[in-house]
């Protein structure tokens, strides 16, 4: 067990830890979940509305309480749509322009003109203008991934053209926010003299703008990205570098955060013309099936905790059985510790494996009702679940299945560290001299 706990170390340390590193620094990776973190309290609220406009009731209920609820929301539905049109409707206006301003940031730019930069470019690839009115068809889930080319694109042309001294300079008395508005003048140049003929240019040969062109080519890949393997590759890689001590739930979350806020905007589009909903793995499924209680779905382990017979474990569990409720597992993890904990390391990777095969299957033999709102991570598990599949009832049995499940596969590996943990305390007290030879040896 020894040595095969030291050959695994030193694989994750000379191969994952370098490579985790590196993708958890990279400016790209970074800015793209600064601006869907920039963006969620936006799609919250937005979501929030969505779930209030479609009331979790059959449309035949004769409940009083339902069937007004019902009434009042099909009356007034224009009304009450508005807000969810501009926020989750336009959840790219708040990603480009966050991702703009983080890119910015790492650049040494101004980050308030960055976003707008950003802002601006995905515009003029995304929002054409026709008959006095703007398109609205890209501005949601299905120009996400344009607006992270353009943002990227944009702020690297203005980045470049700072560098090599290409601006307008003004006098040092001219006050600094006119300064950098005559700055950014010829990056918005440069960037109108190149998006919008490109744009033209693709749109004559192909009969499809930039984001239209650019979903037709990713298509594939986010049909892959709401697959099972898909999911357990994801949560694999996630569990492994958070083993390895890389925070890897910000690595993956980056990197899924575009499909989850396209097959999002996909569902809720569904439920707005009352068809099937189409996508499964969405953030609402992460978060609530597979990380309750954080990372490693470590809450139903936070309540053995509680009663270890290791007076340090049970420290543990007290410490972290509130936090766990939220999600929030550090104190868990590091002081179990989890972490590079070789009998720790089968159940912490197959326990959120395990969970993700079952609300997967159930989801696809109609079990499991279906994301439709994008809930904070740090909601509890079962009202998350609900509350993200408009507050069905299958959410909740599935996280109580979820956690039973989580339960009994920790519980063995607990007992296990338990004993080594008892075993070596006794070993060092045995090793201990007592009072009466230490009297011996010292007269």
């Amino acid at each position: 067990m020894s040595s095969f706990y030291h050959s695994m170390v030193a694989s994750i340390e000379k191969t994952i830890t370098p490579l985790a590193g590196r993708l958890g620094q990279q400016k790209y990776v970074i800015a793209i979940r600064d601006g869907f973190t920039a963006a969620l309290p936006f799609m919250i609220i937005g979501s929030f509305m969505l779930v209030f406009i479609f009331p979790p009731f059959s449309a035949d209920t004769t409940m009083g309480f339902a069937r007004a609820w019902l009434d009042f929301s099909e009356t007034y539905r224009e009304q009450l749509m508005l807000p969810f049109n501009l926020s989750m409707g336009v959840m790219t206006f708040f990603i480009s322009v966050g991702v703009g301003a983080s890119l910015g940031r790492q650049f040494n730019l101004d980050p308030v003109m960055s976003g707008l930069l950003a802002f601006m470019a995905f515009l003029l690839v995304a929002a054409p203008f026709d008959d006095g009115k703007i398109s609205t068809q890209y501005l949601s889930g299905q120009g996400i991934f344009t607006a992270l080319i353009t943002a990227i694109y944009s702020i690297r042309v203005y980045a470049a053209l700072k560098q090599h001294n290409i601006t307008i300079r003004l006098p040092k008395e001219v006050p600094t926010g006119v300064a950098r508005s005559f700055e950014i003048l010829i990056p918005v140049l440069v960037l109108m003299a190149t998006l919008h003929p490109l744009n033209l240019f693709i749109e004559s040969q192909s009969g499809m703008i930039i984001p239209e062109a650019i979903m037709h080519l990713l298509q594939p890949l986010v049909s892959a990205s709401d697959s099972l393997p898909a999911i357990l590759l994801s949560v694999l890689l996630c569990q492994i570098f958070w083993f390895s001590g890389i925070h890897g739930s910000l690595i993956v979350t980056g990197i899924m955060s575009p499909f989850w806020m396209t097959n999002l905007a996909a569902n809720q589009a569904a439920l707005a013309a009352g068809a099937s909903l189409p996508h499964i793995y969405l953030q609402g499924f992460w978060d609530h099936y597979l990380l309750i209680g954080g990372v490693g779905s470590t809450l139903p382990l936070a309540f053995l905790l509680l009663r270890s017979r290791v007076a340090h474990l049970r420290s543990i569990g007290k410490l972290g059985v509130v936090p766990s409720f939220f999600n929030i597992n550090e104190p868990i993890l590091f002081g179990a510790p989890i972490i590079m904990n070789p009998i720790m390391f089968i159940p912490f990777v197959c326990v959120p494996l395990i969970n993700a095969i079952f609300a997967y299957t159930a989801t696809q033999l109609g079990w499991l009702a279906q994301v439709v709102s994008l809930t904070p991570w740090t909601t509890p598990a079962p009202i998350g679940a609900s509350w993200a599949a408009n507050w069905a009832f299958s959410p909740v049995v599935m996280c109580l299945i979820c956690m039973m499940v989580s339960a009994l596969i920790y519980m063995p590996f607990l007992r296990a560290y338990e004993h080594s943990l008892l075993k070596t305390a006794g070993a060092k007290t045995n090793d201990s001299p007592s009072l009466s030879d230490a009297a011996h040896n010292n007269p």
